[in-house]
């Protein structure tokens, strides 16, 4: 087997630098990565498994029922990976250097063993970080902030009355908002706050693009903006493909682009995006698996709440963590010839890391920058 390579000295660096070096030195990091990419289009080999992420699914269970995701329904229903499990996975992410974990579902904070899990993650030295829905993060927040949980991103699918319309249950978003604003009272500027706004046919209008800033000046929490999927497993188009994009709707996709561009130039630190990743969208959405931008999930791992361990989201199956440990299946023949695969887009071409995808690719900087 081998090694995930080690940042050394640059993460070093990066960590106790005054900000503007760090940055400096992230600026620097990048640009390697991009040589990189860009020497890999001629010569493959390059590329190799270099997990720095796990998405841990730890439950398929979910308090919400959204118009477009089956999780909690007929994806993987009733699984969830025990404790001991879980526990595996994170003695092997450290051995690994696999530093960054999301807790992800389903609905992790459903999870029983969810505080449990984050300690023991931190305990090893690995850098959890939520992903939920936000409904229950008003309960549950003391134990996993006690727990050393610091970094949570929110599920942003619009507010009030279409929030609930979206989500299938009534009353939820008044429970969101007291969730996300307990999080930031208790956490402070400790804890960094994100919230995923999914941009879909029903959210490109410039309306739910202003509701998702408000927001996010009030909590001080930055944006990501995830676009509607059309090849995740669990994810679905909605009835009649309510949510997905259509050739009609490039007008409303540019002029929101053309708000978040200006946004950005307000207050970048509020946009995670870069303005190539801004202006990328429209093609993203209407050009979907047309979009041949190589793709970096080589640095990736995915477990599903029933064990499966994939490359990433929607393809390239390692194994299961019920038949053997999760180091057992790094580094094989087949990692290596999934990330090559991945790299190629020798599958079904998600967007997922459209960002980063389309600012390591020579030709979407041009067209893009």
């Amino acid at each position: 087997m081998g090694m995930a390579s080690d940042p050394g000295p640059w993460k070093s660096f990066a960590l106790h630098a005054t900000p503007a070096a760090a940055d400096y030195v992230r600026a620097i990091r990048r640009e390697v990565e991009f040589l990189h990419h860009t020497a890999a289009l001629v010569f493959p080999q390059l590329i190799q498994p270099n997990p720095t992420e796990i998405y841990l699914s730890l439950t398929s269970f979910c308090n919400l029922r959204c118009v477009g995701c089956r999780y909690g329904r007929d994806f993987m229903p009733g699984t969830q990976l025990s404790l001991d499990m879980v526990k595996g996975v994170l003695e092997d992410c450290a051995e690994y250097n696999i530093k960054n974990v999301r807790l992800y579902g389903g609905e992790p904070l459903l999870h029983p063993d969810i505080a449990e899990i984050t300690e023991y993650a931190v305990r090893l030295k690995l850098h959890p970080y939520l992903t939920t829905n936000g409904v229950l993060l008003e309960k549950k927040f003391d134990d996993l902030w006690a727990a050393g949980l610091r970094r949570i991103s929110i599920g942003f699918y619009g507010t009030g009355d279409s929030y609930d319309e979206y989500v299938q249950r009534k009353n939820r978003w008044p429970m969101v908002e007291r969730g996300v604003a307990y999080a930031r009272e208790k956490g402070g500027e400790d804890l960094t706050l994100a919230l995923a706004w999914l941009l879909m046919r029903p959210t490109c209008n410039l309306d739910d693009l202003h509701e998702v800033w408000d927001f996010a000046v009030k909590h001080n929490a930055s944006i990501g903006v995830s676009l509607v999927h059309y090849s995740l497993p669990y994810f679905t188009e909605g009835p009649d493909r309510q949510l997905q994009f259509r050739p009609e709707d490039e007008p409303a996709i540019r002029t929101v682009v053309a708000e978040l561009l200006r946004l950005k130039k307000i207050r970048p630190e509020l946009l995670q995006l870069s303005e190539i990743a801004i202006r990328s969208i429209p093609d993203w959405l209407l050009r979907a698996p047309n979009m041949r931008i190589p793709c970096d999930r080589y640095k990736l791992l995915w477990v599903g709440p029933d064990g499966t361990v994939q490359m990433c989201y929607v393809t390239f199956k390692l194994g299961n963590l019920h038949e053997k440990r999760l180091a057992d299946m790094l580094f094989t023949a087949e990692h290596r010839k999934a990330a090559r695969d991945a790299f190629q887009l020798n599958c079904p071409n998600c967007h997922c890391s459209y960002p980063r995808r389309t600012e390591l690719y020579p030709l979407s900087r041009l067209r893009y920058g």
